[in-house]
């Protein structure tokens, strides 16, 4: 074979292995483009008005615009901090002074009305918003809900950005989230990311009652956080941060145990709130104990689980049905008091106006009596 030949075979060895090398770079390419158009292109929830805005993803080689960074941009404008003063105390060792505490929100209609937890305002003489733009405004309380742990506040003047609110009972474990609030009070608008670890989550209040049906999520939350949304990648508000787990009973350590209270319970709250300046619970009207295993076995009670009824509210409808002091109360309609299912989560299934039964040991007899539920505001 003369050389010439061997040079022209060469050059066609060549030619074919970086067209070869080419197409196969640019088919990764593509295909990559494609499979993140299509992550992006995938709202959690459908039908918002923020997952019809188109969803492409513009690749260039100085910027890359991604899914997270366009939610936090729309998402960013409609979130606050929020700056309460609590008033001195007087203690035994004379009168302490005002104390200033924040906590984060979020704007759900143009008018002002603004979403946060109740713990972030509660007992507060005064309550103002920063903007995301640092401008204050001055805030005033609609009303509150002690046992969602919601307060709606209505800052003056319009909002900036409303927040588009989701669904959360369509939720999924593993989907990503992202935080946005005023960690520490100083740190305003700060942006963190996780996934939906878990939903229907309860946690103990240590007051008698859980708040139940908590999302949770390993999206940094801090003090500060509480009252901020947690957004989906279609940029709706799922959830409002509300407390951060650290440590057990036992003592252990944990990390990553942040819970957001769903944002369809916080909608039906508010709703109520702003229509009639505060949200009714049902009531029974009495004062209670509640009941333990080891409570009964110390004071040879009859039951492991119940609340002792210690006062009984005159005229109220637990007086009307004829519950007594003493009284111990197992059940409520067709709901055992056990471990798992608190006197006040079983009451506040029911809507005020409700009829009934309730279940209750009295002289180590059992006994039921029908009662007609009250109203309860907590404002």
């Amino acid at each position: 074979m003369s050389w010439k030949r061997v040079l022209y075979a060469l050059f066609v060895v060549i030619v074919a292995a970086v067209s070869a090398l080419s197409g196969t770079a640019a088919g990764g390419v593509a295909v990559y483009a494609a499979l993140r158009q299509n992550q992006v292109a995938a709202p959690a929830v459908a039908q918002s008005p923020v997952s019809a805005q188109p969803r492409s993803l513009v690749v260039n080689t100085t910027e890359v615009e991604t899914t997270i960074t366009r939610v936090v941009q729309t998402v960013e404008p409609a979130v606050v901090t929020v700056v309460a003063i609590l008033p001195g105390q007087m203690t035994f060792f004379g009168p302490t002074g005002d104390q200033t505490v924040s906590g984060s929100g979020v704007f759900i209609s143009p008018e002002g009305y603004l979403l946060t937890n109740n713990h972030v305002i509660e007992g507060a003489e005064k309550v103002w918003v920063v903007l995301s733009d640092g401008t204050e405004r001055p805030a005033s309380v609609v009303g509150a809900d002690v046992f969602a742990d919601l307060a709606v506040l209505k800052a003056d003047g319009n909002a900036p950005a409303v927040a588009v609110l989701g669904n959360s009972d369509v939720l999924n474990p593993g989907e990503t989230v992202i935080a946005i609030g005023s960690p520490l009070g100083e740190f305003k608008n700060t942006v963190t990311v996780g996934v939906v670890s878990a939903t229907g989550r309860s946690i103990d209040t240590g007051q008698g009652y859980q708040i139940e049906g908590l999302i949770q999520t390993d999206a940094a939350i801090n003090q500060g956080n509480s009252g901020g949304p947690l957004v989906n990648l279609a940029g709706e508000v799922v959830g409002l941060n509300t407390l951060v787990v650290r440590s057990s009973g036992t003592g252990a350590v944990a990390e990553g145990l942040g819970f957001a209270l769903p944002i369809n319970t916080a909608r039906a709250v508010a709703e109520q709130i702003i229509e009639k300046g505060y949200f009714a619970r049902p009531y029974l009207g009495i004062s209670w104990q509640t009941i333990s295993p080891y409570l009964a076995a110390r004071y040879n009670l009859p039951v492991e689980w119940g609340v002792y009824v210690t006062r009984v509210a005159s005229n109220s409808p637990a007086s009307k049905a004829g519950l007594q002091r003493g009284d111990i109360i197992t059940g409520i309609g067709e709901v055992t008091l056990d471990e798992t299912h608190t006197y006040i989560n079983t009451l506040f299934q029911y809507q005020p106006g409700d009829s009934v039964v309730v279940s209750f040991v009295r002289d180590r007899k059992a006994m039921q009596v029908t009662v007609t539920l009250g109203e309860a505001t907590a404002r």
